[in-house]
């Protein structure tokens, strides 16, 4: 099987999740060539063919040109499958490659198996095994389900590609998204809200939990679209990507949406009345039990703590 990777720049330097695909090319055993517009000053880390575009030329974003180049190094490299991240990048270009190529696309894999690429289905609830008929597939990477080892190594042997930027659609530039509420990137301790807590009145448990530790409230997407939690506090791929040094999963199930999320926190605690839960192949500490009741437990003993430190006691 041979695989075509295709990387994402971002102002001159190499997003991560160009890592995630190669990832996945290793997980498939296929052999892989990446292609890529942006800078020879940040080259993947990659033992392999690496078809660069100067993105000063044909920009980080045109997917009407980058389709054609990569239409150009397809008919070069006969792959079996095209691999993107999926991202806003992925998102665009995925669809007018398929189309382009006469492809079958196959969005957000999380997992291969037997032959076939695993997608979440059900609002990450359920998975089904997807099998393309076509010559060649283009498949899009959720983030966070395929990672490297360790850290990337390599040395790619670069080729240079160009092509002409056409009237039409024109990229200005990038612009941050707004910061609302608490930026929880720079906690060192979070304690988020899953759906297993039950209901909205019972987020101030969890909220008064993270107080006790001196950390700041998360929340995993099922709460925060049903509105208990401001969407500012979500973790996940579709949130805010967290590192922190602790961080404790109450009641979360860990969709792999939300895994993305927090995979490099450096300590992870889980707490779930289901001992199968997904977050537990994650966690260093899974304590089986009801939020519920836990808490009120933790807090006691967290504030009692706090008391005693202040009388010196």
């Amino acid at each position: 099987m041979k695989a075509l990777l295709v990387g994402e720049y971002r102002q001159g330097k190499l997003l991560d999740g160009t890592y995630e695909t190669i990832a996945f090319a290793q997980k498939l055993g296929a052999e892989a060539v990446l292609f890529a517009a942006g800078s020879e000053a940040d080259p993947p880390r990659f033992d392999g063919k690496v078809y660069l575009a100067d993105a000063a030329q044909c920009g980080e974003y045109n997917p009407a040109l980058h389709v054609k180049l990569l239409q150009e190094v397809v008919s070069q490299e006969n792959p079996d499958l095209v691999v993107l991240c999926h991202s806003s990048y992925g998102w665009d270009l995925a669809p007018r490659l398929a189309l382009a190529l006469k492809a079958a696309q196959v969005s957000e894999v999380v997992d291969y198996a037997d032959g076939a690429f695993v997608l979440p289905a059900c609002n990450a609830k359920l998975r089904r095994q997807v099998r393309p008929k076509s010559k060649v597939a283009v498949v899009t990477l959720q983030s966070g389900a395929f990672n490297l080892s360790g850290e990337p190594t390599g040395n790619p042997q670069v080729e240079k590609v160009a092509g002409t930027v056409e009237e039409g659609m024109s990229f200005v530039g990038y612009e941050a998204a707004e910061k609302g509420g608490v930026d929880l990137s720079r906690a060192e301790v979070i304690v988020t809200a899953g759906r297993g807590i039950g209901k909205p009145e019972n987020v101030a448990l969890i909220e008064t939990l993270a107080k006790a530790l001196g950390g700041e409230m998360g929340a995993s997407r099922p709460v925060v679209d049903a509105g208990w939690v401001d969407h500012s506090r979500q973790v996940g791929s579709t949130g805010q990507v967290v590192s922190p040094k602790v961080y404790v999963a109450c009641g979360v199930s860990g969709a792999i949406q939300h895994l993305s999320g927090m995979k490099k926190s450096g300590f992870v605690v889980a707490i779930n009345k289901d001992k199968d839960a997904p977050i537990g192949e994650v966690a260093d500490v899974l304590v089986v039990a009801d939020v519920l009741q836990l808490a009120p437990a933790l807090i006691s003993a967290l504030q009692g703590g706090q008391a005693a430190r202040a009388t010196g006691s």
